[in-house]
């Protein structure tokens, strides 16, 4: 299996969540087929996600003017050097925290992620999202395809070659006796995606 390099883009405000779990545990099975990996930790980062005026007229206007800070220069140089980016979060109200949507405000930016491209087609973008809700609650009121459709179809459409999406679903306290016994399921799972990558 040829080794890969990967850019992990985690956010999570609690370092004791389930989230931290998959992380944690989709890296070791990185680390124990030998590919590299890039974290960037957005909360432990404090990544800026607010744009800044100059950002936005820069974007919004497509101005070849390059207004784009030393944080988004770093994010953008760790896409560049990775074949594969993976974003592993909590789902908040159908979609990603407010940390991780400010980084693709900035991040995937004018002449960068479109107009004069610079940002490579990557080979794979997955997704590893925790949920509170049930799979089955997800799909019955077209949430999961929404989340698809926002990751995949919007941010990601024509920047990869292949795309997948998993979900941890049931992982809400008021679920106490599916997130038991799903806790490890989910974490060798994660493992598992991690080594076969």
């Amino acid at each position: 299996m040829k080794k890969k390099n990967v850019f992990i883009v985690y956010c999570h405000p609690s370092e004791e969540s389930f989230t931290r779990n998959v992380r944690d545990s989709f890296i070791q099975g990185l680390e124990a087929a030998g590919h590299s990996y890039e974290l960037s930790d957005l909360y432990a980062m404090d990544f800026q996600s607010d744009m800044s005026k100059e950002e936005y007229t820069r974007d919004a206007f497509y101005h070849d003017i390059p207004v784009i800070g030393e944080d988004v220069k770093e994010e953008q140089e760790k896409i560049n050097r990775a074949d594969i980016i993976v974003f592993i979060y909590p789902v908040f109200w159908t979609d990603v925290p407010a940390k991780m949507k400010g980084w693709f405000d900035r991040v995937l930016s004018y002449n960068f992620a479109y107009g004069n491209k610079t940002m490579k087609m990557l080979d794979k973008v997955l997704i590893l999202c925790t949920a509170g809700n049930k799979i089955w609650h997800l799909k019955r009121f077209g949430l999961l395809r929404s989340m698809k459709k926002i990751m995949l179809g919007d941010r990601f459409f024509n920047r990869a070659k292949k795309k997948d999406f998993v979900v941890f679903d049931g992982m809400a306290m008021s679920f106490p006796e599916h997130r038991e016994k799903h806790w490890e399921i989910f974490k060798k799972k994660a493992y598992e995606i991690g080594k076969n990558l």
